[in-house]
């Protein structure tokens, strides 16, 4: 079971369907995903609810997402490696993001290149 992989599906899934609101499980992977892409203004907001005894994160859409997945198998990817793999998974030049697990935690591919930081595709936004 990938928590990750069902957290993305249920949001592109809410954000095909115009909802504005959708919950997911909390993990520390699922919110700094969500942090990324907070900060490149995929999702408005999102918050940690607790529901029984488990915690949940409730996001707030933002209507601009086209597409968006989990990269399976995940991987390795250095330095000079990112523009094959941005030919891969995104449709254009400076279009989308690809999600990146990092030593230095997770970032974006423009990011990662920016810091000289090789590390394993996670995800990718467009």
């Amino acid at each position: 079971m990938d928590v990750l992989a069902d957290a993305l599906n249920k949001i592109k899934l809410y954000e095909n369907l115009g909802k504005y609101e959708c919950t997911v499980p909390s993990t520390k992977l699922v919110r700094s995903i969500l942090e990324v892409m907070k900060s490149h203004n995929y999702i408005k907001d999102y918050e940690e609810v607790k529901e029984g005894k488990f915690a949940m994160i409730k996001i707030s859409m933002a209507k601009k997402i086209n597409y968006l997945g989990v990269i399976k198998p995940r991987y390795a990817v250095g330095i000079n490696d990112y523009q094959r793999y941005e030919a891969r998974y995104i449709p254009s030049k400076d279009f989308g993001i690809l999600i990146v697990s990092t030593p230095q935690g997770i970032m974006t591919n423009r990011e990662a290149r920016a810091k000289k930081v090789g590390g394993r595709l996670v995800a990718y936004v467009y």
